[in-house]
């Protein structure tokens, strides 16, 4: 039996995948309903009833593609919760900055369902670490120009340096020049660069271990 386009009306013979017309797809497809029951979906229906997303929700492949796409939004809220719980983590000298990027991943996958590739975790961690450095440069400019506490850092780095036995006085000028504005901005630019690589380097870890937590339930 002939039947019309759902499209544009053309009569058309039954069988034919496609209206030779309009080449709207004149077939239907079974879909599975939890009640174990099958309904007959016709295809002008399909896009408004089902996405495709839906359909392979289970997936492997789909999975594994969603892992190469950053979720921005989740990315964003995951990044800036991390970053403030790594300001208080940080006080663990280097290891807290790579916990705060495993946490950064740990957040995103809570929240989207699905733990990125190790090269977008690590982008992630990153952007966590970004926020808990800031975070604390700008607490750590505060607390140098507004309270004056310049002389304390004086004094710890040159603690510091007695500890590992070198001789403060000959680099006593060069620690007064880290607080110049100057001295302050390279410094900070500096110790930022190594936040960022262990707080990526966490972010990774965080896509190995997680996605084999999620595959070894």
């Amino acid at each position: 039996m002939d039947h019309a386009c759902y499209q544009c009306g053309s009569i058309i013979e039954d069988g034919r995948p496609f209206c030779p017309h309009c080449r709207a797809p004149q077939i239907s497809v079974q879909i599975s309903v939890p009640s174990n029951q099958a309904i007959s979906v016709s295809a002008e229906d399909l896009p408004s009833r089902i996405s495709l997303e839906t359909v392979l929700s289970d997936d492997p492949v789909q999975q594994a593609a969603s892992r190469r796409v950053l979720d921005k939004r989740a990315a964003v809220h995951a990044a800036l919760k991390a970053g403030v719980l790594g300001v208080f983590i940080g006080i663990i000298p280097f290891l807290g900055i790579v916990i705060t990027g495993y946490l950064a991943v740990y957040f995103y996958r809570r929240q989207s369902g699905l733990v990125p590739i190790a090269s977008l975790s690590s982008r992630v961690g990153g952007a966590a670490g970004v926020v808990a450095f800031a975070i604390n440069a700008i607490l750590m400019t505060v607390r140098i120009f507004i309270f004056h506490a310049q002389q304390e850092y004086v004094d710890l780095l040159t603690q510091f340096a007695h500890k590992v036995g070198a001789d403060a006085s000959d680099i006593q000028a060069s620690i007064r020049n880290l607080f110049t504005p100057t001295g302050l901005i390279v410094s900070l630019f500096f110790w930022m660069l190594i936040a960022v690589a262990l707080a990526s380097i966490g972010g990774a870890l965080a896509s190995f271990f997680l996605r084999t937590r999620d595959s070894n339930p």
